[in-house]
């Protein structure tokens, strides 16, 4: 700005110079010469100002959604079907009851090699201490851990070694060997194909959900 500043002061000497020399005397002072040239030096000006424009603001974030969410009151006060819906895009799952949402939470469904299947189901099982009978650990005649995670599909214990599967709590059935229970959820697809939730949201979703609930996995 200073810059610009300079140069027009330049600009209207240089041009008050010219208009006082060559317009004729009786016409024409130096303050009046010098009042023209500052005319179109200031229309000049005040358009390069109009032109500036203001910094666009950057957009504020979206607030980033709660792990999960349970109305109580209104899972006391709605009446309608309970109903589940997994998506497995958002890796989100979602409780309602007729057409009221009721709870929402964070999930994490099958990894690559184990996804869960998207479609129509309905709850088929309901087991609140089901354990694995696939996935789990090989243990020794003490209970003491001696191989972690092994899928009996590819793997036998050893003698003296027993299989005990992974805990499932609040485990709900609804197709094959796919089920909603209570897992680690890391934010990810992470399981052998069932949908985890954080406990309290297995808990809520599994006691308020019956046999016959219908289930949509969707992508």
């Amino acid at each position: 700005m200073q810059i610009v500043s300079c140069l027009t002061s330049e600009i209207i000497s240089f041009a008050s110079r010219a208009i006082y020399r060559y317009v004729p005397r009786p016409f024409m002072t130096k303050a009046a010469a010098l009042h023209i040239a500052t005319i179109p030096c200031a229309i000049v000006l005040m358009s390069s100002c109009a032109s500036v424009q203001k910094p666009v603001p950057p957009p504020v974030p979206a607030k980033p959604k709660a792990a999960f969410t349970w109305d109580a009151n209104a899972e006391k006060c709605t009446a309608g079907p309970a109903a589940i819906i997994v998506d497995i895009s958002d890796q989100r799952a979602y409780f309602y009851k007729g057409s009221t949402l009721i709870g929402e939470t964070k999930c994490s469904s099958g990894k690559c090699g184990f996804d869960t299947p998207p479609g129509e189901y309905q709850v088929t099982q309901k087991d609140p201490k089901h354990e694995s009978n696939l996935y789990g650990d090989f243990i020794d005649t003490e209970g003491a851990v001696t191989k972690r995670n092994v899928d009996m599909s590819k793997q036998k214990p050893a003698e003296g070694e027993t299989f005990k599967g992974a805990k499932m709590p609040f485990y709900m059935r609804f197709t094959g060997g796919y089920g909603l229970h209570a897992g680690i959820v890391p934010n990810r697809p992470a399981s052998h194909g069932c949908v985890r939730l954080p406990r309290v949201m297995a808990e809520h979703f599994y006691n308020n959900a019956q046999v016959g609930t219908p289930v949509t996995v969707q992508e």
